[in-house]
């Protein structure tokens, strides 16, 4: 599975083999997230911090955009009803 990202991994950094499996499959997971799943963890991990809901939604609107695969914009009535359903 990705030999060639491995190999590479293992020649520019001190990862040894198993580590940079671990660190590609834990990058593909973060990855394979839904919208919907990145928002309700989001969500959840900015509330943890003591951040309000305009705060929270704010972040998360922006870091869509960095995503793989960024989505089309969300609005904050689509975002809330991610969390809220």
């Amino acid at each position: 599975m990705h030999d060639e990202l491995l190999d590479h991994l293992t020649r520019s950094t001190p990862l040894s083999r198993g580590e940079a499996l671990r660190v590609v499959q834990d990058v593909l997971a973060y990855f394979d997230e839904t919208i919907q799943e990145f928002v309700r963890r989001r969500h959840r991990e900015l509330q943890a911090q003591g951040l309000v809901n305009a705060e929270i939604f704010d972040r998360i609107g922006a870091d869509l955009k960095y995503r793989a695969v960024a989505p089309p914009e969300l609005t904050l009535r689509q975002l809330r009803r991610m969390v809220y359903g």
